[in-house]
């Protein structure tokens, strides 16, 4: 019989928790971010290259160096990248492909990559317990079965999450499949569908990152904006409708994102692939981690901004009342050519997902997550927490404590939101999720059904502190 073993682990990791908002309790200063000049094209991340051997395996070699940008805050940045200096190139394959990737680390210190979002088998998951030496190489390989999505790889050593991911080790990995709406939506990379990784940083007078965490009470909370890399970027669309792949990519702040001027757009797919049906929305909120693949459609020569605005305040899924601090703030400037290309339609049916039934669940759970804490307890290593049936499908009950925000991340499966504080989840929780944020004092319950034969290990993350779920024979 195999099982999951729920292990108390290492976050150290604002990366999977914090928030931009101030809930009541937490001090300081939470927005930041000034005015954006939009006077830099955005720098979009290169495909990966990859080839595929005489066995069908893609492969694709990464490598976690030192380098320099200037990012234009004082002086060149001393940076971490993947095959560069900054960020990491995108992989793309395609389910039923089997990867391989070799990883590379040319760093002075361990890390590991973990593959955020992959269904893989847990040795091959990069989490804390699977560091990668000092100018050694690691390659995991695993067979892409799962939707398409957008999903990303960052490091997760054990206490040092932050700090790799604020130097700049972060990608997006792509996935695709061949159903009709993927084939349907834009799809063409750094022309119509556009990796937006969003991260803020705080500079010293010289250029250099500063690791200066205020009084927020949440993490880092930058006051200046990267995109792609870039402060104060713009891209120039050519084509009626551009898909944009939001990734939350900062280590504390969480974003609210919406266009300024206050029009729709359409939600397409979040964390685990795309939504059954596109959801109409203006605004489309994202803890770090957390993935959206949202169209805008524009007009011809016009000019309009993805904005960051106030937390929303409100019962139901939002929960409480949060103070987003000053005003709002732009993120990327979309213009758009004189003459736009035509985009096909979107489809009126994206995927099509199976409720899991709360009723064939044979176990249910609660996590209690009041940071540093879960359920009452620190992480350790060594120490087992509880074991989950391979093949079993479990409810598990997620409660936020301490009135402190928090995000609850899960390795290596998938799950459904079933209710966040008693309601029906909203239409962007009703899709396939591996990462939900939690306002302070919420409940949220999930679902997830875990895979009969391969092994796996799930971390479930706090503010600052994360358990792991790893699988043994």
């Amino acid at each position: 019989m195999r099982r999951h073993h729920l292990l108390a682990a290492p976050l150290a990791l604002s990366l999977l928790a914090g928030s931009l908002l101030a809930i009541s309790g937490c001090s300081g200063t939470v927005n930041t971010v000034g005015k954006v000049d939009f006077s830099r094209p955005l720098w979009i991340p290169p495909l990966a290259p990859s080839h595929v051997d005489g066995e069908g395996r893609r492969f694709f070699d990464l490598r976690a160096q030192a380098g320099e940008r200037d990012f234009g805050q004082g002086g060149p940045t001393h940076t971490w990248g993947y095959d560069g200096d900054y960020l990491g190139p995108t992989l793309r394959a395609t389910r039923g492909e089997r990867v391989v990737v070799h990883v590379t680390n040319a760093l002075d210190e361990p890390t590991t990559v973990h593959w955020h979002g992959m269904h893989l088998p847990a040795r091959m998951d990069g989490g804390p317990h699977q560091t990668i030496g000092p100018h050694a190489t690691w390659s995991p390989t695993w067979t892409i079965d799962q939707p398409a999505a957008t999903l990303w790889y960052h490091p997760h050593p054990h206490g040092q999450t932050e700090t790799h991911v604020y130097r700049g080790l972060a990608g997006m990995f792509i996935l695709d499949d061949d159903s009709a709406s993927t084939k349907a939506l834009p799809r063409t990379y750094g022309i119509d569908d556009l990796p937006v990784i969003v991260q803020d940083r705080n500079f010293r007078s010289d250029g250099q990152f500063s690791w200066e965490r205020g009084q927020s009470g949440i993490g880092i909370l930058g006051d200046t904006l990267l995109v792609n890399g870039t402060v104060g970027p713009y891209f120039d669309v050519t084509t009626q409708r551009v898909r944009l792949r939001l990734l939350n990519a900062s280590t504390a702040r969480t974003y609210d994102f919406g266009l300024a001027d206050d029009r729709a757009f359409t939600l397409v797919g979040t964390d685990g692939g795309l939504l059954p049906a596109p959801y109409h929305t203006k605004r489309i909120r994202l803890s770090p981690a957390e993935r959206a693949e949202i169209v805008v459609e524009l007009r011809p020569g016009e000019r309009v901004a993805l904005r960051s605005f106030p937390p929303r305040l409100g019962a139901g899924f939002m929960g409480g009342r949060m103070n987003g601090g000053r005003d709002s703030f732009d993120v990327l400037q979309l213009r758009a050519a004189a003459d736009l290309a035509a985009s096909r339609a979107i489809p009126s049916t994206l995927a099509t997902i199976e409720p899991i039934q709360p009723a064939s669940a044979t176990r249910t759970r609660t996590f209690r997550l009041n940071a540093p804490l879960i359920n009452g307890r620190s992480m350790d290593v060594d120490r087992v927490d509880a074991t989950v049936e391979a093949g079993s499908t479990e409810l598990w009950k997620i409660i936020g404590e301490g009135g402190t925000p928090h995000n609850f991340h899960v390795h290596g499966v998938q799950f459904q939101v079933l209710s966040v504080d008693g309601h029906a989840p909203p239409p962007e929780l009703r899709g396939w999720k591996d990462t939900v944020f939690l306002a302070g004092g919420q409940t949220i319950r999930i679902i997830t059904r875990f895979p009969p034969t391969r092994t796996r290990r799930c971390h479930t993350c706090s503010i600052a502190t994360c358990s792991s779920t790893r699988t043994s024979a």
